[in-house]
């Protein structure tokens, strides 16, 4: 039966390996979970990362007197 969802091969150095399939056997999950989960949780810091660079880059630029208040926006 096809899966519906796309396939990855991967590539890792023997610790790497042994560091994932510890998770895995310590978790009771396949080696395949361990590495979407790791792969999920590297994503969502990066894009942390990034958006904390936007952030920053707008906190600098703004303007204070143009800037709304809590009250105006919200009545």
């Amino acid at each position: 039966m096809p899966t519906k969802n796309p396939r990855l091969n991967i590539v890792v150095e023997p610790p790497l390996y042994r560091a994932m399939q510890d998770f895995a056997t310590s978790e009771g999950v396949s080696m395949s979970t361990v590495a979407r989960d790791l792969i999920r949780e590297a994503i969502d810091l990066r894009e942390d990362v990034a958006l904390a660079a936007l952030a920053d880059t707008r906190i600098k630029t703004l303007d204070k007197k143009k800037a709304l208040t809590h009250k105006d926006v919200w009545e």
